[in-house]
């Protein structure tokens, strides 16, 4: 039974439904020659006739043994042909795509890759899980967005740089840029002590900043309300600033800092010699290719700018 192929199956189904090896024949797009060829093939390999050929213009007829063999190759058919369809929409980018992401990346830049994986790829599965642990690990997710490198087996690409601004009330310092000096013992909330939060504080202690912390939150939303209610100023990279719409809030401005913050470094990471799917492969030329639309539109008046993506491992 080994030697059983589709192609047998499929010529005794024509022949089965047409009544005639010449009527098949048509039907399947071959000679007659060679859908007998393909009957004989499957006889010898199941053992015996599965077609009694009574010859002249009356049709064949489906032996026991045919029936059976009939019945399960239908199935088999059946059963190939959604293999076929399925293997068809998965290289045609369908199918499930499990991304980790954290909070800017997921007000700015994964709205866009959704939207347009969507567009191209209706089917698709989109999953995301949302958190940023101090030793981030890819796992079982296909890809994975993170404000740095990780160490793991993978490649990645670098998005862009993404450079840290002071959001401060209306009126709380001059219009223009401002100096980190004028950040020493000044009061500002800001993120918990996780991720880039921590090389971005020792950067203002050796500039000579020594801000006071009054409050702390992993929200973005909640930190802009603590400015917005006097409890101090933040300094946030320009995604977080830009998914909270700050640019179009009147009680808050945005502040380039002199001599600039290094920049934020946000990634885009996938398993190491794993090969990708269709849909994982388009994401990630989307995610690039959003992360340089937003490079190409830098926060207003900020010299650092933003860097476009680049690739590694």
């Amino acid at each position: 039974m080994t030697d059983v192929e589709l192609r047998h199956l499929a010529a005794m189904a024509a022949v089965a439904d047409e009544g005639s090896f010449g009527r098949a024949a048509a039907r399947l797009g071959y000679a007659q020659s060679t859908v007998s060829q393909q009957i004989a093939a499957l006889e010898r390999a199941v053992g015996g006739p599965v077609f009694d050929r009574p010859g002249g213009p009356k049709p064949v007829r489906i032996t026991p043994l045919g029936t059976v063999v009939l019945d399960h190759g239908r199935d088999l058919l059946a059963k190939a042909g959604r293999l076929a369809d399925a293997v068809d929409r998965f290289n045609a980018g369908d199918g499930r795509i499990d991304i980790g992401t954290f909070q800017s990346v997921s007000n700015v830049i994964l709205p866009a890759v959704v939207r347009r994986l969507r567009d191209e790829h209706p089917a698709c599965d989109i999953r995301f899980s949302e958190e940023e642990p101090e030793q981030p690990q890819i796992g079982d997710l296909d890809l994975l967005f993170y404000d740095g490198r990780i160490e793991d087996d993978v490649e990645h690409v670098k998005l862009l740089d993404d450079p840290y601004l002071l959001v401060a009330g209306d009126g709380a310092f001059p219009d223009g840029p401002v100096r980190l000096e004028q950040l020493d013992r000044a009061p500002m909330v800001a993120w918990p002590l996780t991720c880039d939060q921590p090389l971005m504080e020792q950067a203002l202690t050796h500039s000579g900043a020594r801000p006071r912390i009054v409050f702390r939150s992993a929200i973005n939303d909640t930190l802009l309300s603590m400015v917005r209610a006097g409890m101090g100023s933040a300094v946030l990279p320009w995604l977080a600033i830009r998914g909270a719409n700050v640019q179009s809030d009147q009680r808050l401005r945005i502040h380039e800092l002199r001599p600039p913050l290094p920049a934020r470094e946000i990634y885009l990471h996938w398993r190491a010699g794993r090969t990708q799917s269709p849909l994982a492969t388009r994401a990630i030329e989307i995610a690039i290719e959003i992360a340089a639309e937003i490079a190409d539109h830098p926060p207003k008046g900020c010299v650092t700018g933003l860097r476009r993506a680049g690739r590694g491992s």
